[in-house]
């Protein structure tokens, strides 16, 4: 039987490693390449035309969707997204029927995934798989309405914080702060909520915890491992770590 080529896309050299030694036990694939980055994961998969990709979403300059948008209908391969994403934005590859694989990776998880695509790969023939991933990518790119205002309720009253005016928002558990001016909101919302409904073109998650408000970033300071102190207009200093590196200066890149 013909192995299945597979092609391991990720910025992370111990991600690729991991996918790489799951699939060492695996006799009918073969590993055929991989790449650090989008700009060498569309020239390899026009080259060597694999069965199958694991596709970081997440990567600076070009990331996954970019890398499925620059590719020839004719040349997408079955897919399987590996993701930091929460359970709430991964509802966009449930609704299209795509499989995904959630850092860090669990090996029962990925048999799952692996599983599915021997399938996909033999039904890959008919053209389907192309026509659900312009179905995906064109989701993504339908406009969204996007939050103008915040609600905060407090002991005797409520009164709103405009979204344009927040220069970061920290977690809180179940709650989120809204940092504005010198003065904290407390909002009865959870993190990963709040940020689906936000401009993702004027905020930015830079850490589990944080998210900017890209306007009010002043300047960006190389610290240990990959990480960045992001430093405010106000003076405030905020972390910017490693996992959300690539997407917020792909977002500062777009914007100058």
């Amino acid at each position: 039987m013909k192995p299945i080529r597979a092609l391991i896309i990720d910025d992370e050299p111990l991600a690729r490693e991991g996918i790489k030694e799951l699939l060492n036990a695996e006799a009918d694939i073969k590993v055929v390449g991989e790449c650090g980055d989008g700009v060498q994961a569309i020239k390899a998969i026009q080259t060597d035309a694999p069965d199958l990709i694991f596709l970081d979403v997440q990567m600076p300059e070009i990331d996954g969707f970019g890398v499925l948008e620059r590719i020839a209908q004719t040349k997408i391969p079955v897919v399987i997204f590996v993701t930091a994403f929460d359970e709430y934005a991964l509802r966009a590859f449930d609704a299209h029927a795509l499989d995904y694989l959630l850092k860090p990776l669990d090996p029962d998880r990925f048999a799952i995934a692996l599983g599915r695509a021997r399938e996909m790969i033999e039904l890959n023939n008919n053209g389907g798989l192309p026509k659900k991933l312009a179905a995906f990518l064109h989701d993504l790119k339908t406009p969204t309405r996007h939050l103008d205002r915040i609600m905060v309720k407090s002991s005797d009253h409520i009164y709103f914080v405009k979204c344009k005016t927040i220069d970061w928002i920290e977690a809180n558990g179940d709650y989120v702060y809204l940092h504005v001016r010198g003065e904290k909101h407390l909002v009865r919302e959870k993190m990963s909520e709040l940020e689906q409904n936000l401009d993702p073109h004027q905020f930015a998650r830079i850490h589990r915890s944080t998210i900017v408000n890209i306007d009010r970033i002043e300047e960006l300071r190389p610290m240990f491992y990959g990480e960045y102190a992001v430093v405010l207009n106000d003076g405030r200093k905020l972390t910017l770590s490693r996992t959300y590196r690539g997407r917020l200066f792909g977002l500062l890149n777009q914007s100058t």
